[in-house]
């Protein structure tokens, strides 16, 4: 019954052309009777009857229609009385009193078979070959009427879907847009987290400062749990300025929190998110650089630190009295630039005593007094000038101190995010609070800094 609902015909109103096939059948038979009919899961439906007034449908006995449907071939019955199965058929037995009866099936070319045309009559006859053939013509012309039909239907739901869906997507274009709109002015705020939050064992701190008070910054981080003893963090930069690099930005950091809570593997998170930027339309030609991290407590003391960076300058690991180490993982490319991104990862213990510092490239950036950037050998040099412990709340205002040292400041948003291990037992479980946490803009000094 799948082809005749795909062909969308029963209880159609009347149609001239079935209506003239009928009525040709009757017409060149001497018949009486003639039908178009369409054969349902439970009853025979009349497309088309001359000599039926009133009549729309039957059920499906056999004998007649029901025999009919099942044959390759015209049906022919020249006296039902004489037939087995037709005699005890309704038509026959009833006021009609049908004694005649042949009916072409009508066979769609993948051979299923939708209903018949019939003819019939009160007196028994008998009809030639050529009778038959013609019959089987009526039904292929039957059978043509319901495919131009067909291909009307479907070329005008077709046109009605075209409609709907260009309005459907004006419709949403115009929701995206205001959306965007609304967004862009409050997306600045929701950029960074709020505060850091308590990890046992380690101190963390972090800053923050655009360039200009008039662009939404593209610099992120984050830091928040994965389960009860593990932690991930990351830090990043999207390309460009503005409201939609800050739509990425958001984008971006949702897909790593995301990403980490399914498969927290360093490499793994990065691939998802360089996935994500790749299939978003709104990202367009945006990519991002970001290094992220895992956090477990080591068996001895410290923990157990992986990360994994998409072009991101190197993380540097502070061992004390001077001793920085750029973790230099080489390989690691670009996130959403290409789908067959790499990304290069590394394991190591941050020891007690021992920190991080991960930065945005608006650090190493700034100008010196000679013009120069600071760079990484000037950023390498200066941390290996720190004797004092290592602490993430001091790491970050030391560094803080060396971009204010500079004439003009940074010329590029700024993103800090250090993390440190405490020597003194009592110390474990210091976290990042209101002073570890600083969010500044273009022009601010150490003195008015929040």
């Amino acid at each position: 019954m799948g082809a005749v609902r795909r062909y969308d015909i029963l209880d159609t109103p009347p149609d001239g052309a079935f209506d003239r096939v009928a009525a040709m059948a009757a017409r060149l038979f001497k018949v009486p009777v003639a039908s178009v009919t369409i054969v349902d899961e439970d009853r025979i439906w009349f497309k088309a009857a001359h000599g039926l007034d009133g009549v729309s449908e039957i059920s499906r006995e056999p004998g007649l229609c029901g025999s009919a449907i099942l044959a390759d071939e015209t049906l022919v019955i020249p006296d039902t009385l004489s037939d087995p199965v037709a005699s005890h058929n309704g038509l026959v037995t009833g006021a009609m009193a049908v004694r005649f009866y042949a009916a072409a099936p009508i066979i769609t070319s993948d051979g299923h078979r939708l209903g018949t045309v019939n003819i019939l009559d009160t007196k028994p006859r008998l009809i030639t070959e050529d009778d038959t053939a013609t019959l089987a013509d009526l039904a292929a012309i039957v059978l043509d009427e319901l495919e131009l039909r067909l291909s009307a239907l479907n070329t005008l739901r077709a046109e009605q879907e075209r409609r709907i869906e260009q309005e459907e997507a004006r419709e949403r274009a115009e929701r995206d847009t205001a959306a965007i709109q609304a967004f862009a002015s409050a997306l600045q705020r929701t950029l960074l987290p709020p505060a850091l939050p308590v990890v046992p064992g380690l101190e963390l701190a972090c800053h923050y400062a655009t360039a200009s008070p008039r662009d939404v910054g593209g610099d992120f981080y984050d830091v928040f749990p994965l389960d009860g003893t593990r932690w991930a963090f990351f830090l990043g930069d999207v390309c460009g300025k503005g409201p939609e690099a800050a739509a990425v930005t958001s984008l971006t950091r949702y897909t790593l929190r995301a990403a980490a809570q399914i498969d927290p593997d360093p490499d793994r998170v990065l691939t998802s998110l360089n996935t994500a930027l790749l299939l978003d339309p709104a990202v367009g030609t945006r990519f991002c650089t970001a290094v992220f991290g895992i956090l477990e407590p080591h068996e001895k003391a410290g923990f157990t630190v992986v990360v994994a960076t998409g072009g991101h300058p190197p993380v540097y690991h502070l061992r004390g009295e001077g001793a920085a180490e750029a973790v230099r993982l080489k390989g690691g490319m670009l996130i959403g630039a290409l789908p067959e991104a790499r990304f290069a990862s590394h394991t190591f213990h941050l020891a007690p005593g021992e920190g991080l510092l991960l930065y945005t490239d608006g650090l190493t950036e700034a100008r010196t007094l000679g013009g120069g950037m600071i760079g990484e050998d000037g950023l390498t040099r200066f941390l290996r000038t720190r004797t004092g412990p290592v602490g993430a709340t001091a790491v970050i205002g030391d560094t803080i101190d060396l971009i204010d040292a500079t004439p003009h400041g940074a010329a590029d948003d700024v993103a800090l995010l250090a993390l440190s291990v405490p020597l003194d037992d009592a110390a474990a479980g210091l976290v990042a609070t209101a002073p570890a946490h600083t969010v500044a803009t273009a022009g601010e000094t150490p003195e008015n800094r929040t």
